[in-house]
């Protein structure tokens, strides 16, 4: 799912973290870390949810009717 307008009217900070816990289980091969490994792997998909928050807010979206 693209999570940038106009594919969608809002994104909720619920579908950034979703889209980051699927980048960081694709990336790391594990859907659940093992216990030694579940520290890096939430602050992994905590990073990466910020990340994508801050470029869904500073994306500029043009040639919409507005």
């Amino acid at each position: 799912m693209t999570l940038r307008p106009p594919y969608v009217d809002e994104t909720t900070a619920e579908d950034v973290r979703a889209a980051a816990l699927q980048y960081v289980r694709k990336v790391s091969g594990f859907r659940r870390p093992a216990a030694h490994n579940a520290e890096a792997f939430d602050r992994a998909v905590d990073d990466i949810a910020t990340a994508t928050a801050v470029l869904l807010d500073s994306l500029e979206v043009r040639g919409q009717a507005g």
